[in-house]
Order: structure tokens, then C-alpha cells, then sequence
């Protein structure tokens, strides 16, 4: 996996500040650039001037590229202009893609059909979606995380996480949807795995399945997903990526035990890292989350991504980037809303 990879997302803007409305951007053009690192700043903002909804994954010279724009030859231009060289190019009417989901709802609505029996799919799964030669479906638990999921080129998203798992049939339901004939699967927790493996068996679309165990390793894998490649290359791809992240989440204990860390008290935060199970234990989420930051950020890491929980506040969150900026000043953070439940805090550490 890319040492300097990372997920860079520009957030939405409205009218408010004179800047374009997102709900009038007609295309989603997306690409890979050959780009060097020293001029992906000026390429966003080239970007922000024509568009919104912008995402811009990667490092080293490569980086996978989304916006929603009215403007197709700037989307295009800005990458040739910085010195970039764009490539597998594809753009969406997403016009079009409305008012085809428009149909498709009013026809199921008048034929009552079977769609409200999967009431956890999420809505950019299904009709309507781009061609791929290979699509993504991804298991999500918060709302951050499904539109983060959606901009990174997942075509199907699940509810699901720790204690609240999908059945086979919501996944296959979500396979069958997306468009395309071959299919990775990104379960992101240990438990949905064995699901999953089992629906290659269950369709006849070919489907892999990327052992994610955490969100934080699905958005690593995202950074080389190419949806113009077959799954077997995506997936040996992907599973590298994954695999080279350190994980670790903060949740609350609901009762009273022992640990490798000390003593928990019910209501104590803990630092639970995969692997190593719980490292920290602590009265506050703060001081439980900067002992799980200290292990597991060593010497030869060089990207943090926190992933925000509903629970997670911002003067929380900026009291973990100033430990980082004094005890690990080297590495990048990255912040993301990501709504997920009961773990304030995800991290992935590459």
C-alpha cells in the first residue's frame, strides 16, 4: 500500500457564503491523475472554483479523483493545468440518475414491491447507478460513513456494525442491486465475515469478499479500488491495503472486569486495539483515547485518520490533535464525521 495514501474530502458548501448550490451540479466526473504530491493543493482548489462534493484519495503520485460539476472540460482541465495526467475517465448525468430513481420509486410504490423488504439498504444502492466492470458493498455503521462510503465509489451500503449485524439476505439483496457482475464485498466487522463468504454461492455474480474487520481498514482499501479493474485485482489490491492498517476504538464499559490494562469499573472508556485487545482503561473518554493513540502510533507510522462517533465531541477531538502535534508531531491527522454508535472514536493508523 501507497506509505503516503490518504483521504482528503472538501466539505459541501451552500449558498449561503455565494458559492455554487450542490443541488444544481449536474455531473460526477471521476478519474485517477498522475500527479505529484506538491500540486494536489492546487489542483483542489482549481476544483473547488468549479464544483463541490469533491474527494481526492491518495499519495504518491497517484490519487483517484470525484467532483460534482456543471463545467465537465474544467473537471478535466484543472489536472492538465497542474501538471497531471488524467486518466480512466468517466462522468455521470446525475440528472438523469434522479430522474431515473424517480421512475423506478413511483413504479415500485404502485407495484407494491419487494423493496421495502430490505429497509436497511442504502438509497444510492440500485437502479440508476453507472456500469462498473466491478462495484463495491460495504457494511456501514453511521451516516458519515455511508456518504464517505458513497463519494469513495461504493455502490451499496448496509447497516450494520457491532450489534447489529445484516442477515444474508440484506447482503445479497445489496449485491443483486448494485450494477455490475462482479462484486467486493467489505464486511468491516469480524462477526459479518462468515455472512458474507457465504454469498458468492447464493448468485451469479461473482463475489469476493476483502476480510475488513473496521471501517478505518474499508476507507484504506477504498484508496486503490478501481472500478474498471475485475474483482480478483481489486480484491489482492484491497486486502494489501488493508491489512496494512493498525486499528484501534474507544467504546464505554457496561460492566465490571478485569484486563490486561488494570481494572474496568462499569462507565470506565476503553482502548480496544485488534489484535491486542483492550490496552487502555480510563475515567474519561480523552484520557482513554490518547493512551490508545500512544500505542498505537510507533515510530514508523505516518498517517492518523479519526473517525468520529455520535458520541464524539469537537473539544474532544481537538484535545486528541493537540496530543498528536506535541507527542507525534511527523504524522498527518485526518478527521472524519463518520455518526457511527457506542465508539466515539475509531482510528486507523497506516
Amino acid at each position: 500500500a501507497r506509505a503516503a495514501k490518504r483521504i482528503d474530502q472538501v466539505a459541501h458548501r451552500s449558498t449561503g457564503d455565494g458559492s455554487v448550490d450542490v443541488s444544481e451540479l449536474r455531473y460526477e466526473v471521476m478519474y485517477f491523475i498522475d500527479l505529484a504530491d506538491d500540486s494536489i493543493e492546487a489542483f483542489k482548489r482549481a476544483w473547488g472554483d468549479i464544483g463541490d462534493s469533491i474527494v481526492v484519495v491518495g499519495g504518491d503520485g497517484l490519487w483517484n479523483c470525484h467532483v460534482h460539476t456543471n463545467d465537465i472540460g474544467a473537471a478535466i482541465e484543472a489536472a492538465i493545468d497542474n501538471g497531471g495526467r488524467p486518466h480512466k475517465i468517466r462522468v455521470t448525468d446525475l440528472f438523469e440518475e434522479v430522474a431515473e430513481e424517480h421512475a423506478q420509486r413511483e413504479a415500485s410504490l404502485k407495484a407494491t414491491s419487494a423493496v421495502a423488504s430490505a429497509p436497511r439498504r442504502s438509497a444510492f444502492a440500485g437502479a440508476g447507478l453507472p456500469a462498473v466492470t466491478c462495484a463495491i458493498v460495504a457494511v456501514s455503521s453511521g451516516d458519515g460513513l455511508t456518504d464517505l462510503f458513497a463519494q469513495l465509489g461504493v455502490q451499496g451500503v448496509i447497516s450494520g456494525g457491532q450489534t447489529l449485524n445484516p442477515s444474508t439476505a440484506e447482503l445479497l439483496d445489496a449485491v443483486e442491486a448494485v450494477n455490475a457482475r462482479q462484486v467486493i464485498v467489505l464486511p468491516n466487522n469480524k462477526n459479518i465475515i462468515p455472512v458474507a463468504e457465504q454469498l458468492d454461492a447464493l448468485t451469479t455474480k461473482t463475489v469476493i469478499v476483502v476480510g475488513t474487520r473496521s471501517m478505518p481498514e474499508a476507507l484504506a482499501s477504498l484508496v486503490l479500488y478501481d472500478p474498471e479493474a475485475s474483482a480478483a485485482t481489486n480484491a489482492r489490491e484491497m486486502s494489501q491495503a488493508a491489512e496494512s492498517v493498525a486499528t484501534g476504538e474507544v467504546t464505554q464499559a457496561v460492566r465490571d472486569t478485569g484486563s490486561e490494562a488494570g481494572q474496568i469499573t462499569t462507565g470506565d472508556w476503553i482502548g480496544i486495539v485488534r489484535g491486542d485487545g483492550i490496552v487502555a482503561v480510563n475515567g474519561t473518554l480523552t484520557g482513554a483515547a490518547t493512551a490508545l493513540l500512544d500505542h498505537l502510533v510507533t515510530d514508523d507510522r505516518e498517517i492518523v485518520t479519526l473517525i468520529e462517533g455520535a458520541q464524539a465531541t469537537g473539544s474532544t477531538t481537538d484535545a486528541l490533535r493537540a496530543w498528536l502535534a506535541d507527542e507525534r508531531p511527523d504524522v498527518q491527522v485526518e478527521v472524519h464525521r463518520g455518526g457511527q454508535p457506542l465508539y466515539p472514536y475509531l482510528f486507523g493508523v497506516e
